[in-house]
């Protein structure tokens, strides 16, 4: 059962208005095809969730931001399943943390979906307006192809409407589809969809990531893991190797010297701005570190 927790908040607030969101866009980068996960620089940054300290997480308004202040080639967002099949964008699940209203997100269906409004967090730059979270239908039709997208897929069971949205759009080689569960990497992979596997420091001191190689195209690990961990990770032969979740330059560079070939983090425009290392380290066998592809509690990917 769906609770409204302040409903006197929410009155008068008005979405954020996109241009464009009646219908599909065909993105401009597209020519003969999108922009792919191949075609990614040997060093990429990622905005989490639109980059979650700089822009409202999650949301359409935070996710075109981080796209056009091109901060970071790649954006990460979440996906969850209404109770209809209705796919959404949302990390929680529930409503209370981020939204006006409380309860689960999969007691909803796309209709009430529509009366959800998000609430922008105290303390981030500039002015945001209240808006309704995006489905990830409107996300991959207003970006999908302009920039490469990465989907944690937080329900398993939505693999399959996952993978159909996606090949419907032609959009099979320029989305990452993640989980923190080897399982579903390698169902995704047998899915014909590019596939990453995301990996806490405890986990990683027990992983055997090259058993992975043959089905994740990226490897996504948390960069409070140990130096050893992180240069196994490095050396397991998956195509790429990102560190999340980083937030300052020092832990940046650390993830890049050790052989890292991307970061995840909720502050792109504060690392772009701070320049710093660009480099990363040598893979096995003297390769570089760039392959081509096919802040919460420790434990968990923020």
């Amino acid at each position: 059962m769906v609770t409204r927790t302040a409903l006197t908040a929410v009155a008068g607030l008005t979405s954020l208005a996109l241009v464009g969101q009646s219908g599909a866009i065909t993105p401009l980068e597209w020519g003969a095809g999108p922009l792919t996960v191949a075609a990614l620089p040997r060093i990429v940054q990622t905005a989490h969730r639109g980059g979650a300290r700089e822009v409202p997480e999650n949301s359409m308004s935070g996710l075109v931001a981080a796209y056009e202040r091109g901060t970071a080639q790649v954006l990460d967002l979440d996906t969850r399943m209404l109770r209809d099949g209705t796919m959404v964008v949302m990390h929680d699940a529930t409503l209370n943390r981020t939204t006006y209203m409380g309860g689960p997100v999969d007691a909803l269906d796309r209709r009430d979906w529509e009366g959800v409004r998000l609430r922008p967090k105290d303390g981030l730059p500039g002015g945001w307006r209240s808006e309704r979270p995006p489905t990830l239908a409107e996300v991959l039709d207003r970006l999908g192809g302009r920039t490469v997208l990465m989907l944690e897929a937080k329900d398993p069971r939505s693999l399959p409407t996952l993978a159909a949205m996606i090949r419907s759009r032609g959009l099979t080689r320029s989305v990452l589809v993640n989980s923190n569960h080897p399982a579903v990497a390698w169902r995704a992979h047998r899915m014909g969809l590019v596939s990453q596997l995301w990996r806490s420091a405890r986990q990683m001191r027990t992983d055997r990531p090259e058993r992975w190689r043959s089905f994740v195209d990226v490897l996504d690990v948390d960069h409070e893991a140990r130096d050893r961990d992180l240069v196994r990770a490095v050396r397991s032969g998956v195509p790429r190797v990102w560190a999340h979740t980083v937030v300052t330059p020092a832990q940046r560079d650390r993830a890049l010297a050790l052989g890292c070939d991307g970061i995840i983090t909720d502050a792109p425009g504060r690392l772009a701005r701070a320049g710093g290392q660009r480099a990363g380290g040598q893979r096995a066998g003297g390769q570089g570190a760039g392959g081509q592809g096919a802040a919460g509690p420790r434990g968990a990917r923020p």
